[in-house]
């Protein structure tokens, strides 16, 4: 398991302050309330471990098919629906879902191998990612994926946590599916479109793996 890059400033904040914490707690607190002070330093501690936690990036061996999409986060499943889309694309498409808690590995992956032909964000609110209206009014980063002839949209969008969307990808990119595409901090949601005559391979409350879990094929 390694840690992500994008976690290395805030990982190294956090050990400062807990640091910090700890040595104010040692002769400030602990000499009179001995409880009080373990109480601190465990729970300081747990933060710290939350934090290393939130950036890893476990070892997996990831998916490959030219005829799947592949989960681009970690997370469960909470919208499978036809949805007319806000962005891109003209027609109806088929909307599904991914709901990342904070307990889950944040890293973003490409659900397909392809060429990038749409990349833009949106600033916006921070309503809780589970919000309907969350994918139309919150920050958010929507890129758009072409393979072959099939386009499939990935929308980050960050939640009532997540305060930074990171993405790596820009129009013209040639990307392979299962790599780093991105990353969003702390609890968010990911959704995708997909032509309407996918095969959907998942179900609703459905936890996926990103790069690993098959959502659809086409």
């Amino acid at each position: 398991m390694r840690i992500h890059k994008e976690g290395l400033k805030t990982i190294v904040v956090s050990v400062i302050i807990v640091a910090v914490i700890n040595l104010l707690t040692l002769f400030l607190i602990t000499p009179r309330f001995p409880i009080l002070g373990w109480v601190f330093s465990i729970g300081t501690f747990i933060l710290l471990l939350f934090i290393l936690s939130f950036f890893r990036i476990p070892r997996r061996n990831h998916h490959e098919g030219d005829e799947e999409i592949v989960a681009p986060c970690d997370g469960t499943v909470v919208v499978i629906e036809e949805v007319e889309p806000d962005e891109y694309f003209n027609e109806k498409r088929l909307q599904l879902s991914i709901f990342m808690s904070p307990l889950n590995v944040h890293v973003n992956r490409n659900p397909v191998s392809g060429k990038v032909v749409y990349s833009k964000y949106h600033p916006g609110k921070y309503l809780v990612a589970w919000h309907p209206k969350s994918s139309l009014e919150n920050e958010r980063h929507t890129v758009v994926y072409k393979n072959s002839d099939k386009e499939v949209l990935v929308k980050q969008i960050a939640g009532a946590l997540a305060k930074r969307i990171v993405n790596y990808l820009k129009p013209g990119d040639q990307v392979k599916q299962g790599d780093e595409m991105g990353f969003i901090k702390f609890g968010s949601r990911v959704d995708l479109l997909l032509p309407l005559d996918s095969d959907i391979k998942v179900k609703l409350n459905q936890k996926v793996k990103g790069g690993v879990t098959i959502l659809a094929s086409w």
